[in-house]
């Protein structure tokens, strides 16, 4: 599985995720995670465009990453899943732990601070 990043608006980082996600791909993903949270990265859109497969081992550390984020005051949020990913989250009742959105422009709003008047 190959991550590619992208920053927005200095606050939120957006993760693509190309290939899968499961037992054999999840070391590298949860390493370079814990290094971006390291950096100080509290808000992050895993785009799921490019996303193939997702094991329950792969959720599981989508699970953590969000756990670990949100004793940080963050978040993570999924974007896109294509039918087979969504079909896996859904299955596993994800949606009560991770908000997802049907496209990344949708989960970026989602962390927009709301207008004060």
């Amino acid at each position: 599985m190959e991550l590619y990043y992208h920053e927005v608006d200095q606050s939120v980082l957006i993760l693509s995720a190309d290939g899968g996600l499961n037992a054999d791909t999840a070391a590298a993903f949860i390493t370079q995670l814990e290094q971006i949270v390291e950096f100080g990265a509290k808000k992050i859109i895993v785009d799921c465009t490019k996303l193939t497969y997702i094991s329950s081992y792969g959720i599981g550390v989508l699970v953590q990453i969000h756990n670990k984020l949100a004793k940080l005051g963050g978040d993570v949020k999924i974007a896109a899943p294509q039918s087979f990913v969504l079909k896996t989250l859904a299955m596993m009742r994800m949606g009560k732990v991770f908000s997802i959105y049907s496209d990344v422009n949708e989960a970026r709003l989602a962390f927009r601070e709301p207008d004060v008047k």
